[in-house]
């Protein structure tokens, strides 16, 4: 992999734990239970994007 390459991955990452982090945030200070669900599934969403990823570049690739 290139450093560009190698940039754009820590970038990708970078923005995914930042969203989940903000979900999660947002999870704790939303009343609304349908809403707060929803947020929650983005969450776990967004864990499972960033956990195939790294399986992905660790060479774990699952045939799911």
């Amino acid at each position: 992999m290139t450093g560009k390459e190698l940039m754009y991955v820590d970038d990708a990452l970078g923005h995914l734990t930042h969203f989940k982090t903000l979900c999660d945030d947002y999870t704790k200070k939303i009343k609304d239970p349908s809403l707060k669900a929803f947020v929650k599934d983005l969450s776990k969403q967004t864990e499972t994007m960033k956990m195939r990823f790294m399986n992905i570049l660790g060479g774990n690739e699952s045939n799911e």
